[in-house]
């Protein structure tokens, strides 16, 4: 459902442990995922006692990964997460957020080092985020991305191969191959 707001909206997912909901999902669409989250948009490791600072550290690598201001992200990443958390569960996020200007979705998955309180509806602490930045003008592509991304960690296997993943091209491929399993 999209809002007249200004920011683009999450679609509610309360994941199930074992929905399988990713094989719904075409090969297509992973590969639209995957070929905006390359392995040098990957940040593992990240060290944040908080949200809010793991927005600062998140913004700041994609500001220069892609030549954003990192004020900017950070502000509009921090300002969607006041409408709702974009926790899903399972330790998981998908914090998003309009960028004007922007031309393109850019992706970014960020592993923190210690999981991070995040408001999710499990209540479980969150450490792997898939950080979605989108054009101003929200698109039927961008939320299928969206929802896409939500629909493939609500596979358990996915969630787990993810989480074995312990470096940037290892993260890809897991995103690159979760609906071809």
């Amino acid at each position: 459902m999209l809002g007249t707001g200004t920011r683009l909206p999450i679609p509610t997912y309360h994941l199930a442990p074992t929905l399988g909901a990713a094989s719904q999902c075409s090969r297509e669409q992973s590969n639209a995922i995957a070929a905006i989250l390359t392995p040098a948009d990957v940040f593992l490791g990240l060290e944040a006692a908080t949200k809010e600072r793991a927005f600062e550290h998140i913004a700041r690598f994609i500001a220069l990964r892609h030549g954003l201001s990192a004020a900017s992200v950070q502000a509009s990443l921090v300002e969607r997460e006041r409408i709702g958390s974009t926790g899903l569960g399972f330790g998981i996020a998908i914090p998003h957020a309009r960028i004007k200007g922007l031309s393109r979705p850019i992706a970014t998955f960020v592993r923190t080092k210690i999981p991070l309180a995040f408001g999710a509806p499990d209540d479980k602490p969150v450490s792997d985020m898939l950080v979605l930045l989108v054009p101003q003008e929200v698109t039927d592509a961008h939320l299928q991305l969206l929802a896409t991304a939500a629909q493939m960690f609500s596979d358990r296997g996915f969630r787990e191969n993810l989480r074995g993943s312990a470096d940037p091209a290892a993260v890809h491929s897991a995103f690159a191959g979760a609906l071809g399993r």
